[in-house]
């Protein structure tokens, strides 16, 4: 699947180009598009291939196409705050850019077949924290990934706002994927040739839209294990934030606001991406001390009074593509 644009000369090419194709519709989506190139995972052999419409797979890393990756974006309706799980995560790009709008206090967590594609990604979570700008234009919600088969997450397990499988999932399991959904919440996945959003409107009621037609690779079933009893997989825990968390992602928020002054400088190519007070709400992630950042600001403190939710996510989290067989186009 792919190739409904134009290749670009760079990140920025790109993303205009899945923005006259109307891939790209939202100013929060292409905020994070532009946020990460795209180059920076793949493997430096392959860069040259990085801004093409194309899927690409080397080994067991994997990623989908950028039209793909787009109108899973626009469909899930991110919003900070949100609590998000990707089934088959893959390199982690997905899982970033959702990050980039869930904010610090936002849930982000990925299941993965393979421990080697989940070294994969830590090791390009952790390039971006410590040499991408975009870093210090965020505020970001950090992915947690765990290895397993998303068909093997207990009944009993949490349920989450945002649900994205990146394999193509069969009818017998459809009601096992909505199941991971809270109410009010969002699944998209492949299903039947066609990407499609599934919201869950109650208890037992769902809203499904199919929005295009695509071909990714069938979930990889569970493989029996040898005692007789079913594998678990378990999710990443929710972490409930120190008082020293909170208050660094306040000094983070702050000075973010103040030094972008709410003027409206456009950055990246379009005036949409403009960072000022608006967006430094909309999307950030704990710093913490291993990471020594290159600028500090002296502003004014603004304090902000964060709310629990019903949930018993008391500022949870933890420190988004394809499962394990991912996506063929």
């Amino acid at each position: 699947m792919g190739g409904a644009v134009s290749a670009g000369e760079d990140n920025d090419d790109l993303i205009d180009n899945l923005k006259e194709a109307y891939y790209i519709r939202s100013d929060l989506v292409e905020r994070a598009f532009r946020a990460i190139d795209r180059a920076d995972y793949y493997l430096d052999e392959y860069r040259d291939n990085a801004y093409k419409d194309l899927a690409w797979r080397h080994g067991n890393i994997h990623l989908s196409a950028p039209c793909i990756y787009s109108e899973v974006m626009e469909a899930l309706d991110l919003h900070p705050g949100l609590s998000f799980l990707n089934l088959g995560s893959g390199t982690g790009y997905l899982s970033t850019m959702v990050g980039l709008i869930l904010g610090p206090f936002g849930v982000n967590h990925g299941i993965e077949l393979h421990a080697d594609v989940i070294e994969y990604a830590y090791q390009k979570l952790d390039s971006f924290i410590k040499t991408s700008d975009s870093f210090d234009k965020f505020e970001f919600c950090e992915p947690s990934f765990v290895v397993g088969n998303c068909l093997e997450i207990p009944p009993e397990s949490r349920q989450y706002d945002r649900v994205y499988c990146g394999a193509g999932v069969q009818k017998e399991h459809e009601d096992y994927m909505k199941n991971l959904l809270k109410v009010g919440g969002i699944l998209v996945m492949p299903l039947e040739e066609k990407l499609t959003k599934i919201t869950r409107t109650g208890a037992n009621s769902w809203e499904t839209k199919k929005i295009i037609s695509v071909s990714f690779a069938p979930l990889m079933l569970p493989k029996h294990s040898t005692n007789g009893k079913p594998k678990s997989v378990p999710l990443p825990k929710y972490e409930v934030r120190t008082l020293q968390e909170l208050a660094r992602i306040c000094i983070r928020h702050t000075l973010r606001v103040t030094t972008d002054g709410g003027d409206n400088q456009s950055r990246g190519r379009g005036s949409s991406f403009s960072v000022g007070r608006g967006l430094a709400v909309a999307g950030l992630h704990k710093y913490g001390p291993r990471f020594k950042r290159r600028r500090v600001h002296r502003r004014h403190c603004n304090i902000q009074v964060v709310p629990l939710d019903n949930n018993n996510n008391q500022g949870g989290r933890v420190a988004d593509e394809e499962e394990g067989a991912g996506e063929r186009e």
